[in-house]
């Protein structure tokens, strides 16, 4: 974890505005958050990880997606965009709050909120008219059919503590990638007003 925290301070480094513009910048902020969201979710841990070992499952996080150098700058928009939404919407059904500490997972559901907010901030500037193609975008559904595997994964598992507890740590992984992504866009210009 601490290699992960290293990691995001050199990305909130890295990856400081100009100025701290309100523009559409990539924000010191948005990675600040990114930081205290893995922060959470490390927060979060409810068990130990070797009695949930029987429970493991690799939900084919899309990585080379997320690592890669494939996707254009409104892609890896889309694909960090929706990354964070569909976090968000796991963390806020009926059966998460009853899994986690309210306190705890009300602060995630904040900070998830903060970055999604922020990237509203640029989201127009960024899709402009390819919104409408945003729904056949296949690295936009590769997101969506990952989420799904680990909704139906916790409807299996009927939403044990334990199944809780692997997609806790799957999250982490999923959230530590998005920064890869806050990355790439930061180095494509920071600035997501240009093409």
């Amino acid at each position: 974890m601490a290699f992960v925290l290293s990691l995001l301070m050199a990305l909130v480094l890295v990856s400081y505005g100009p100025g701290g513009s309100l523009g559409c910048y990539l924000s010191w902020r948005l990675m600040l958050d990114a930081r205290e969201n893995l922060r959470l979710l490390d927060r979060m841990n409810r068990l130990s990880p070797h009695s949930c070992l029987q429970d493991r499952k690799d939900f084919g996080l899309p990585q080379e997606m997320v690592e890669g150098d494939q996707l254009q700058k409104d892609q890896a928009f889309s694909v960090l965009y929706e990354m964070l939404q569909q976090t968000f919407n796991l963390f806020r059904t009926e059966r998460s709050s009853a899994a986690w500490n309210t306190t705890l997972l009300e602060q995630l559901h904040t900070g998830l909120q903060q970055q999604l907010e922020d990237l509203d901030t640029c989201r127009g500037l960024v899709m402009g008219e390819k919104d409408s193609e945003l729904g056949k975008m296949d690295p936009i559904m590769t997101v969506k059919k990952y989420f799904q595997g680990i909704h139906d994964y916790l409807q299996e598992k009927e939403y044990s503590d334990c199944a809780w507890e692997i997609v806790r740590v799957e999250m982490m992984r999923a959230l530590t990638s998005s920064t890869t992504l806050q990355k790439r866009l930061t180095k494509m210009g920071g600035d997501l007003n240009s093409p």
